[in-house]
């Protein structure tokens, strides 16, 4: 960007945040808190190559943090205890 554009208002693209994603008994979790009035909700996105195939599962809760850092930390968290107690079973 040339410093003109920058002096008077020129638009930038702004920098997409990094994902925050960890591989846990071989499912991929990345976690997706949503923002919520003055927080964020947990989330997160489970996924798992099953015979070829992507299988994609969505863990929403209602659970709200005020930091995204602790929402995306206590997400993984969260994803993990699905995996424990489901496993495969998330997917159908």
């Amino acid at each position: 960007m040339s410093i003109l554009s920058r002096l008077f208002g020129g638009r930038s693209k702004p920098e997409a945040p990094a994902e925050v994603s960890e591989i846990y008994k071989d499912f991929r979790i990345i976690a997706a808190p949503q923002s919520d009035g003055d927080g964020y909700r947990v989330g997160a996105r489970i996924e798992k190559e099953i015979g070829g195939e992507v299988k994609t599962h969505h863990l929403l809760r209602a659970d709200t943090l005020r930091s995204l850092d602790e929402a995306e930390a206590f997400s993984i968290r969260k994803a993990k205890q699905v995996i424990d107690e489901q496993g495969e079973a998330i997917f159908r």
